[in-house]
C-alpha cells in the first residue's frame, strides 16, 4: 500500500470516525428532545385529569370518579385504586383489563417507562395520587412511542447516508489533496533515481515543481539539493585529488623507471642513477606520509603529543634549518622574537614553521628575502612569515590551503621536488588542531605574509 493511499484512508478513517461520534451526539439529543416534549405532554394530561377528579370516601375504600374527558386518540388513560382494582379508562383501551405499565403501580413518585404491549410501543408515565400523604391510586397515561421511534429511524438513515457520502467524498478530495501535497516529494524521488541512475550529482529538484511556499516540503527539498551540492563538491575534490596524486605521483615513477632501465643498458650500477632513484623514493615516501596525515586530520584522529613548548625555542631551531635549505638563493632573516609558551606537539608545530618557511624560500626568486618572527598579542602568540616574492593573486587566496592546489601564473616555482601541493593542507590542519587559525594576505609583485595564531599555554610566564 502506498504511502498515499495509507494518507488518504487514515483521513478518511478520521473523518468517519468524526462524523460517527457527531452522529451519535445529534441522535442522541434528539431522542432526549422527544422524549421531553412527550413526557411533557403526559404531565401535562395527567395533571388536567386529577385537577377534574372526584373523591368519595366509604370507609377505608377510596372511590375515584372522573369526569368525562375528550382525549386525543394517541393518549390512553387507566386510573387504578390502591387495592390495584381498575376504576376507569380511556375509550381507546377499554377493552383491555391489564395496566398498560404493572411495575408502575407500586411507584411511590411519577416514573416513565417504555412499554411494548403486544405490537404496540408505549411511552408510560405512572402518577401515585395522594391524600395527607396517603396513596387512593395510580393514574398512568400513556402515549404511543411510533413517529419518535419513526424520527429515529429515520435519523439513523439520513446519518448514515450522511457518512458514507462524507467518507466516499473524503476519500476523493482527500486523494486530490495529498496527491497534491506529496507531489514535490514524487518530483524528489523521481530526481533522487535519475541522480542515481545517470551519475549525475550537479541536476537539482527545481523549485518551481515544487512551489513558492517555504513549507515543511519546501524545506526538505532546499536541504536535499544543499546535500547534493555538498556531495557534488565532495566527488569533485575527491576527482581532483585523484587527478593530483597521479600526476604527483607520474613524475618520480617516471625517473624511477628511467634510471632502473638505464641501469640495465649499462649493465652496471651507475652511483649518479641509484642516487636519482633514492632521492624519488624519499618523495614518494614524504607524500604518502603527508597524504596519510592529512587523512587523519580530516577524520579528526591526528596523533597529537600534547606538551609544554617554548615556542620561540623551536623557531630558532627551525631558522637554522631553513638557512640551510635556502642556501645562498634566498635570504632567511629573524625578526624579533618573544618567549612564547603554548600547549602543543612539538614535532607537528616544527613540521607547520618548516612548511611555511620552505613553501616562502620555494616561491620566492633568486636573492629574495623570507623573514620569520614570533611575538604575543591579544592573549595569543603569534607566528609570522613572510616573503617578497611574487605575491598570490587575490583568485587563489581562498584556495590554498587546498591538496595539490597552486597558482603558478603568478607563482613561478623555483625548487619543483618539494612542491607537491601539501605543505599548506597540512599547516592549516595541524593548527586547527591546536585550536588556532592561519591568515594570509598577500600583493602580486609585492610578496606574502603568512600568520599563525595559537592559544597561550596555561603558565603565567607564557
Amino acid at each position: 500500500m502506498s504511502f498515499r493511499l495509507r494518507m488518504t484512508m487514515l483521513f478518511a478513517g478520521v473523518l468517519g470516525t468524526v462524523i460517527v461520534i457527531i452522529g451519535i451526539a445529534v441522535y442522541l439529543l434528539v431522542s432526549y428532545q422527544l422524549r421531553e416534549q412527550l413526557d411533557q405532554v403526559l404531565i401535562e394530561t395527567g395533571n388536567r385529569i386529577v385537577a377534574s377528579a372526584q373523591v368519595r370516601s366509604i370507609g377505608e375504600v377510596t372511590l375515584v370518579a372522573l369526569a368525562e374527558n375528550d382525549f386525543s386518540q394517541t393518549i390512553i388513560v387507566q386510573l387504578w385504586n390502591q387495592s390495584g382494582e381498575l376504576i376507569k379508562s380511556s375509550d381507546n383501551i377499554r377493552l383491555f383489563p391489564d395496566s398498560i405499565d404493572p411495575m408502575g403501580l407500586y411507584t411511590n413518585q411519577t416514573l416513565f417507562n417504555d412499554i411494548w404491549i403486544q405490537s404496540a410501543h408505549l411511552r408510560v408515565m405512572s402518577m401515585p395520587l395522594l391524600i395527607n400523604g396517603k396513596s387512593i391510586g395510580v393514574l398512568q397515561v400513556g402515549t404511543s412511542l411510533t413517529p419518535i421511534d419513526t424520527t429515529q429511524d429515520t435519523l439513523i438513515s439520513v446519518l448514515f447516508i450522511t457518512m458514507m457520502a462524507a467518507i466516499g467524498i473524503a476519500l476523493v478530495l482527500g486523494g486530490l489533496v495529498i496527491r497534491s501535497a506529496l507531489k514535490p516529494l514524487v518530483v524528489a524521488k523521481d530526481t533522487a533515481i535519475q541522480i542515481s541512475n545517470a551519475d549525475d550529482l550537479s541536476r537539482r529538484i527545481p523549485y518551481k515543481d515544487v512551489g513558492e511556499e517555504p513549507d515543511e516540503i519546501g524545506e526538505l527539498i532546499n536541504a536535499f539539493n544543499q546535500t547534493l551540492g555538498r556531495l557534488e563538491k565532495l566527488f569533485s575534490a575527491q576527482r581532483r585529488f585523484m587527478a593530483d596524486v597521479s600526476h604527483e605521483l607520474r613524475t618520480p615513477l617516471t625517473v624511477i623507471n628511467g634510471n632502473v632501465g638505464l641501469i640495465r643498458r649499462m649493465h652496471h650500477v651507475d652511483e649518479e642513477a641509484l642516487a636519482s632513484i633514492e632521492s624519488e623514493v624519499d618523495r614518494l615516501t614524504r607524500l604518502v606520509g603527508d597524504l596519510l596525515l592529512l587523512a587523519q586530520a580530516e577524520s579528526g584522529k591526528i596523533p597529537l603529543d600534547i606538551k609544554a613548548i617554548e615556542l620561540d625555542a623551536l623557531l630558532l631551531e627551525v631558522y637554522q634549518q631553513l638557512r640551510v635549505l635556502a642556501g645562498e638563493r634566498v635570504e632567511v632573516r629573524l625578526a624579533d622574537i618573544d618567549q612564547v609558551k603554548v600547549m602543543g606537539d612539538r614535532d607537528r608545530l616544527k613540521q607547520v614553521i618548516i612548511n611555511l618557511g620552505a613553501n616562502a624560500i620555494n616561491y620566492t626568486q633568486n636573492r629574495g628575502q623570507v623573514q620569520i618572527g614570533l611575538c604575543k598579542t591579544k592573549g595569543q602568540a603569534k607566528l609570522l612569515v613572510t616573503d617578497n616574492g611574487p605575491g598570490i593573486p587575490a583568485e587563489d587566496l581562498p584556495h590554498i590551503f587546498e591538496r595539490f592546489y597552486r597558482g603558478e601564473k603568478s607563482r613561478t616555482r623555483q625548487n619543483d621536488e618539494s612542491s607537491y601541493g601539501l605543505g599548506l593542507s597540512i599547516a592549516y590542519w595541524i593548527v586547527q588542531a591546536h585550536g588556532g587559525r592561519i591568515e594570509v594576505s598577500s600583493k602580486v609583485g609585492e610578496g606574502s605574509s603568512f600568520c599563525v595564531w595559537l592559544p597561550l599555554g596555561n603558565n603565567k610566564d607564557s
